[in-house]
């Protein structure tokens, strides 16, 4: 049964050891995969995500050291959200406020608390009280307890100048229905219950268009089961919207197509399998850098270019 949702978020960041601090050590995520940029092998990819490196938890960026910061405008995502338990929200904003993280005052947003803040490049992130996930399993190898520990992704906004055309995809192609809109936001949700299943459509006719720097997210992934899944997701690209994606790339953890839509954010349509565990036993993830087959022989350059993380 194909489990629809968002799959990873990709996003660009300054120096590599700062943003392994703060994901690893002030939002408490685990860092499942510690790679390199298959297009420039001389820059980290890492990935942070759940105890499981679950879809729909991971969050991963390509770090430069003197990235120039991005401009929020149309055609970006504006804001990445994550889940906690609901009782968390007080525990989160004193942690927030004691490790000097630029936040707001917690608000109601579609009859949930949200309360946002922004990384050390930026990047606009939120996190969601969700009732009744307390007993989820959460990764307790950090400096957060468990109970209060982030369960993946709530999902994501959008910034849009037209939501009628992007939410068309979300609902053919992504399994998303429209449940309901507060003001300029339009909510898009997957059926049933886990990670990453809320898209938010904000509507900014007239903005400026992003410009992509640190602190901006790359690409959104969205969720097929396999390669068949994927397949469908494709030709309903095409035949329904007149939409065509990239040939599928091997991620090593996932093959993934890649397609501009309609409102110009970068979409991704990435396989559940083979998973982040192919090429490292489950319970050391992380740990020790990766390398695709290809990139192998080069392991001694890359390692001698590739920053310090500690």
């Amino acid at each position: 049964m194909q489990i629809n949702g968002i799959h990873h978020v990709t996003a660009i960041s300054g120096p590599a050891a700062r943003n392994l601090d703060f994901y690893d050590r002030v939002l408490g995520l685990r860092l499942v995969k510690k790679t390199v940029n298959f297009d420039d092998p001389g820059t980290y990819h890492l990935y942070y995500g759940d105890a499981d490196a679950a879809p729909g938890s991971i969050l991963t960026f390509f770090p430069w050291e003197h990235a120039a910061p991005g401009r929020l405008g149309v055609g970006e995502t504006q804001e990445t959200v994550f889940r906690v338990p609901q009782g968390s929200i007080g525990y989160w904003t004193h942690r927030l406020v004691a490790l000097g993280v630029p936040h707001d005052q917690p608000v109601r947003r579609f009859g949930e608390t949200v309360l946002a803040f922004r990384d050390p490049d930026g990047m606009r992130l939120a996190l969601v009280g969700v009732a009744g996930i307390e007993a989820e399993k959460a990764w307790a190898g950090g400096d957060v307890p468990a109970e209060h520990a982030i369960r993946g992704f709530h999902g994501v906004s959008l910034l849009v100048a037209d939501a009628a055309p992007t939410g068309a995809i979300l609902s053919d192609v992504f399994g998303f229905r429209k449940i309901g809109r507060e003001d300029t936001l339009i909510r898009y949700q997957a059926e049933g219950e886990g990670l990453g299943k809320v898209v938010d459509l904000r509507v900014a006719g007239g903005f400026l268009p992003a410009r992509q720097g640190a602190g901006s997210v790359h690409h959104i992934a969205f969720r097929a089961a396999d390669d068949a899944a994927q397949s469908e997701m494709v030709r309903r690209l095409a035949e329904h919207h007149g939409i065509r994606t990239t040939e599928q790339r091997d991620r090593n953890y996932f093959r993934s197509v890649y397609f501009r839509e309609p409102g110009h954010v970068l979409f991704e349509i990435a396989t559940d399998v083979p998973g982040f565990a192919v090429d490292e036993p489950a319970e050391s993830l992380g740990q020790a850098l990766k390398l695709p087959a290809g990139l192998e022989s080069q392991r001694a350059r890359i390692e001698a270019l590739l920053p310090a993380l500690a």
